[in-house]
């Protein structure tokens, strides 16, 4: 008889069954397997949420609309092809050539690159001719270079606003 079910008429066709010795699921064992998994999914949906994935077009798509419209295709000045002596402390020369486009906001500030091409080529001729082969090395240097070449031509060309300095040729020699 241990091994036998209990059964119980609870009224209107309605019968519970239960087993000496079975408990039945503790209520460790329903926050374990019930609540807890139901409270993950709501904080993982919700982060889901905050991060942009359910959203209808990404968050940098939706920069990209500003209340101009969509984006401008991109306009580039084309600078003279330069060639400078670098700082080399040996009596071995090096050179550096280099081919550069600036990338502009409109077409009215190549009027004002025209005015200013004398200095901005200045204020390059001056900065690279200090450079040693060794600025020069590696992605960072590149990288380097690039802003010290934006910061001095937005300076030179201001208030026009130059946005990016883009390199086409670059030899070392």
């Amino acid at each position: 008889m241990a091994d036998e079910a209990i059964t119980e008429d609870i009224g209107d066709d309605v019968e519970v069954e239960a087993k000496p010795g079975g408990k039945g699921m503790s209520g460790k064992k329903l926050v374990l397997f019930v609540v807890a998994p139901i409270v993950l999914l709501l904080l993982a949906g919700g982060g889901a949420y905050f991060a942009g994935l359910f959203g209808s077009a990404p968050p940098e798509a939706e920069g990209e609309m500003g209340e101009e419209g969509p984006m401008q295709p991109a306009i580039f000045y084309d600078l003279p092809e330069m060639l400078v002596n670098l700082n080399s402390s040996g009596r071995a020369s090096s050179f550096l050539k280099i081919s550069v486009s600036l990338e502009i906001e409109s077409e009215a500030d190549r009027k004002r690159i025209d005015d200013a091409l004398p200095r901005i080529i200045d204020n390059f001729q001056i900065y690279l001719r200090e450079l040693r082969i060794e600025d020069l090395s590696g992605s960072a240097g590149m990288q380097r270079l690039r802003e010290e070449l934006l910061l001095r031509v937005n300076a030179a060309v201001r208030p026009s606003v130059i946005k990016d300095v883009l390199f086409k040729e670059m030899l070392v020699q």
